[in-house]
């Protein structure tokens, strides 16, 4: 039986109803899964309008109600927001909405009636202001999962990032780093891999100063103190992971084919080469939940400059939908 997906509408001002919709009119992706949105069915039913489409939109009560079936898009309808929310503006009533969506999804999955989760992109100015001090999807849903170790992965065709750090400043990620967080991260990368299929993945681990120290010129020991004995001790496990490696050569060794994953120490470090490599094919994956939940969404935000113009790409979405197929357990 193919996995159950749920999707998240995100939030209501962006494009996220609008890349839901077109990707949902690709047939393969009902080949591969049972797409079942979770969001508002009138906010959909108005970016079909918007793009152009033929999709029905199926209101639902539970999963069980869902035809699965290509052009039919069902809709697990919580009815959060006023039909003619502003496009591009940011707004607590859709900031509100995206996290009660969130949360519908983790309740779903928790209870098995879905087999992962798929989300399109929310704002963080209108997630706080409706009332949700969240940074990011990654920490509601190790808040609603209550995991304490988890990672974000970004995926692309070519490369795998995984993060020691996201969404803080710069400063204060160099401090959060320390050697347990370091093989935490090696171990939940291992996994992730393993579990999509390869046998013994190949993963190399980011400095944090220019050249990784250059054996201690730059920079003052953070790799010897805080990535060197987490990466020895991975390696007496077994497993197959090397560095710390400087950052300005990995990412084009990496996509050259030397690693199978690179383990980013903050934001930017692992961000900045995915999106170069193209931000349209890019898939963000948080690793580690509790429960088994797999949740995968796409790699770009809002976009409220382009929101409702029918001009809003699909391809992240269609990746993120094919991750996460493909990482459910069957």
């Amino acid at each position: 039986m193919i996995p159950a997906i749920g999707i998240t509408m995100g939030d209501a001002a962006g494009i996220g109803p609008e890349v839901i919709i077109k990707a949902l009119e690709e047939p393969e992706i009902y080949e591969i899964c049972r797409p079942i949105v979770i969001g508002d069915a009138k906010i959909l039913k108005r970016a079909a309008t918007i793009s152009d489409s033929k999709v029905v939109i199926h209101t639902i009560e539970d999963t069980e109600e869902a035809k699965s079936q290509h052009g039919i898009i069902d809709c697990i309808n919580l009815d959060l927001l006023p039909e003619d929310i502003v496009f591009g503006e940011v707004s607590a009533v859709a900031g509100d909405a995206a996290y009660q969506f969130i949360e519908k999804a983790i309740t779903l999955a928790k209870a098995r009636k879905i087999q992962a989760i798929c989300t399109a992109p929310l704002n963080k100015e209108a997630l706080v202001k409706g009332g949700h001090d969240f940074s990011g999807h990654t920490e509601i849903l190790a808040t609603l999962t209550e995991t304490a170790d988890y990672s974000m992965m970004l995926s692309s065709p070519k490369l795998k990032v995984i993060h020691l750090t996201t969404h803080v400043g710069l400063k204060k990620a160099i401090d959060l780093i320390n050697p347990e967080r370091t093989h935490t991260v090696i171990e939940l990368a291992d996994k992730a891999l393993k579990r999509a299929g390869y046998k013994e993945p190949s993963i190399a681990v980011c400095g944090i100063n220019p050249h990784a120290g250059e054996n201690g010129l730059f920079g003052e020991g953070e790799e010897e103190e805080k990535l060197v004995p987490a990466i020895r001790e991975a390696q007496a496990q077994g497993i197959n992971v090397s560095g710390p490696h400087p950052a300005d050569t990995v990412f084009f060794r990496a996509v050259r084919g030397d690693f199978d994953i690179v383990v980013a120490c903050y934001h930017d470090q692992g961000h900045v080469p995915i999106k170069v490599l193209g931000l349209e094919e890019g898939v963000n994956i948080t690793v580690g939940l509790n429960h088994g939940i797999i949740r995968t969404s796409v790699d770009h935000g809002t976009a409220f400059d382009i929101a409702g113009k029918n001009i809003a790409d699909n391809r992240s979405m269609v990746a993120a939908l094919q991750s996460a197929a493909e990482l459910a357990p069957k």
